[in-house]
């Protein structure tokens, strides 16, 4: 029998194991003083019907989150499976964060990607300090869907794709 237990629960350990978990990919984008500054994010949580919550979580050691967290609104794109390369340079520390990608403006300096399989606009409610991250919840006050694209998704390590074949899909608004 294989033991359970075999890795420390350490960074590394907890990198394998959350590797384990699939996530969506999520850029969180504003302008502040005129230049569009954004993350990739792939902590997204939905929290509250009533009132419209969502919750994202940004490293502490986050260069953006600062400039990002004096927005008066934030513009979240679930990302579509065509957009590995937008997630990829969100997620650099150096560089052109867009240059990957086809900006859109929202409301109130709210920034959103083109091409996303959602865009949720909103205004940060509540910053919560957790470890070595910092919990955002963002409430929402305009959100738009295309059910055409199908979102990028995070796991082991990677950006890959949902698949299903056709007979495995089921209706479930039926």
């Amino acid at each position: 029998m294989h033991d359970l237990f075999e890795t420390p629960a350490d960074g590394t350990g907890l990198r394998r194991a959350f590797a384990n978990f699939p996530s969506g990919v999520v850029a969180v984008c504003a302008e502040v003083d005129g230049v569009p500054h954004g993350l990739a994010v792939s902590t997204f949580v939905p929290v509250s019907l009533d009132p419209p919550l969502v919750s994202f979580c940004v490293q502490n050691s986050s260069s953006t989150w600062p400039r990002l967290a004096s927005a008066t609104h934030l513009g979240l794109s679930l990302l579509g499976t065509g957009q590995t390369d937008a997630a990829r340079a969100l997620g650099a520390r150096n560089g052109d964060r867009f240059r990957a990608s086809e900006l859109h403006r929202g409301t109130g300096g709210a920034v959103f990607i083109h091409g996303a399989s959602a865009w949720i606009e909103g205004v940060p409610e509540a910053e919560i300090p957790a470890g070595d991250h910092l919990v955002v919840i963002l409430r929402i006050h305009r959100l738009a869907t295309r059910h055409d694209i199908d979102p990028l998704v995070f796991h082991g390590s990677r950006f890959r794709r949902l698949h299903a074949e056709p007979s495995e899909i089921a209706d479930v608004a039926s």
